[in-house]
């Protein structure tokens, strides 16, 4: 999906559910779209950030508790995005068909165009291109500065690097 697209389609979103404020609340959203979360300690090496399962009837997004909050949020847009822009996976569990997308390692290598997506839906809802731009604009933000790019990013409650990428990718700073 186009970049002009996918901020036309969070745009909507976040204007259908009144989303006026920051941090973009994630789990309402997701909520609102009709899903539930579910806070599970995936063990293991912590590869799998979340899963989102859905069939006919619902859709639950679970989330790795044991990865940070901002990694949490992200994994919710991350969902929300299969479950606006994806069908999923066919798996067969119980002889009950089901859709299933799991965000593992695998989605962060850019290699699969679904999770490209999810991943860039999940960016631009959690930093809206039109949020973030008008806080640089009213803002005194110096972009090399970590301190005033961690400032943001609590605004925002994502990662420095999540905002870093996002900045880069928005053209706003050069990708080092």
């Amino acid at each position: 999906m186009p970049s002009r697209n996918m901020e036309t389609l969070v745009r909507k979103l976040l204007e259908d559910q009144g989303v006026q404020s920051l941090p973009v609340p994630v789990d309402q959203v997701a909520r609102k779209l009709g899903a539930q979360i579910r806070y599970i300690p995936f063990e293991g090496d912590g590869e799998i950030s979340g899963m989102l399962f859905r069939d006919s009837e619902q859709a639950v997004i679970g989330v790795n508790s044991l990865h940070h909050p901002n990694r949490q949020r992200f994994t919710i847009a991350h969902e929300i995005g299969h479950l606006l822009l994806h069908k999923g996976t066919e798996i067969h569990v119980d002889k009950v068909l089901f859709n299933i997308n799991l965000r593992d390692s695998e989605s962060s290598r850019a290699v699969d165009r679904n999770e490209i997506d999810a991943n860039r839906f999940a960016a631009e809802l959690l930093m809206p291109k039109h949020l973030l731009t008008a806080d640089l604009e009213q803002q005194d933000v110096d972009l090399e500065s970590e301190e005033d790019l961690s400032g943001l990013a609590r605004r925002y409650r994502v990662s420095v690097q999540a905002l870093t990428f996002r900045l880069a990718n928005l053209r706003l700073i050069s990708a080092a």
